[in-house]
């Protein structure tokens, strides 16, 4: 038999969609929302499926949710892991690699999300947004690499961005930070593994309807903050249905696709900022003086499910306005 470490990669066409049937596939922040969506795609074009996350609760509840939609034992797996360490994240992948043989794709999803005001936020903030996006990103890449590059399929890795790593929006500053890594990690591992027969994959999606509202951390005026942050990421014009977006996700997997934009509005803000940048900034800067100040919270920030939610008022309004399709997604896509 021969060694799957010499073994000579098969060249593919570039973005040709190939069927991923059949192939091992990691997704890691896979247990609720857009992970657990990808998952689901993945399932559903024949993978063997393998969900990473740290809560075990949250795990178990997406392998149910796998399983309703023909999962089984053998091609739904799940894993607890936190990508904030590099042990925990090399075991996940040999773990993979010896109970299916091989590694052939993953998917670099966890994240964490933070709106606030950068006056209402430290360094803390900072840190914690780069340790579980950026990094979470890299150990992932670095641990998965060598497996990926062994692959006979040849290895497909994916980098979930964001828009707000294409350009720096106004209180999601640590998040856009970390996302901005995540990009140029994403575009120099494309450049340098296409020798190795491996193609990356750097997916930038705008607002989706996936219920992180939920999840996301407020900071600032908190309820002032929830209410827009939950309201535009659930109006349909705006955002995006999140089993569509991990359609999409999937889809430029499979023809192996550098980059992929999601969202009508966020390939004009993407096109908007290269083509002019100065003008970018400054329409950012008048849709800061439109968002909540500072005033009215203590610092650090509060997950969004124990934020008190106004309900009267001109906040109570625009929450209630925007965000029924986002809270509906919440209960379907596991982040309650």
């Amino acid at each position: 038999m021969p060694n799957p470490s010499t073994t000579p990669v098969r060249r593919r066409t570039p973005f040709a969609a190939e069927s991923v049937a059949g192939l091992s596939a990691v997704v890691t922040g896979g247990s609720r929302g857009l992970g657990l969506l990808i998952g689901a795609e993945l399932l559903r074009q024949g993978c063997e499926v393998t969900l990473a996350a740290r809560d075990a609760d949250e795990l178990a509840r997406a392998k149910t949710f796998l399983r309703a939609r023909g999962g089984d034992d053998d091609t739904v797996h799940t894993a607890v892991c936190d990508v904030r360490e590099r042990d925990q994240v090399e075991a996940l992948i040999s773990s993979v690699a010896r109970t299916h043989g091989s590694v052939d794709i993953v998917v670099a999803n966890a994240g964490v999300i933070q709106v606030a005001p950068t006056a209402a936020i430290g360094a803390a903030e900072y840190e914690d947004a780069m340790r579980t996006i950026f990094d979470g990103a890299l150990l992932t890449s670095l641990a998965a690499l060598p497996y990926l590059r062994r692959s006979p399929a040849g290895g497909r890795l994916a980098l979930i961005g964001s828009i707000g790593g294409l350009l720096a929006v106004p209180h999601l500053l640590p998040y856009s930070c970390a996302k901005y890594a995540v990009a140029a990690l994403a575009e120099g591992l494309h450049a340098e593994e296409a020798a190795h027969g491996v193609t990356v994959t750097a997916v930038h999606p705008g607002l989706m309807r996936t219920g992180s509202h939920l999840h996301a951390e407020f900071g600032g005026d908190r309820a002032a903050e929830f209410a827009w942050f939950s309201a535009l990421a659930g109006t349909p014009l705006l955002s995006m249905d999140a089993e569509r977006a991990a359609s999409r996700i999937v889809g430029a997997l499979r023809r192996r696709r550098p980059r992929v934009v999601l969202t009508p509005a966020g390939k004009a803000a993407d096109a908007l900022h290269g083509l002019a940048p100065v003008t970018t900034t400054r329409l950012s800067g008048l849709a800061a003086r439109l968002l909540p100040g500072a005033d009215g919270g203590a610092g650090g920030v509060t997950p969004g499910h124990d934020v008190r939610v106004r309900t009267g008022g001109v906040v109570g309004r625009l929450r209630g306005w925007g965000s029924a399709l986002n809270d509906r997604a919440a209960a379907r896509f596991n982040q309650l």
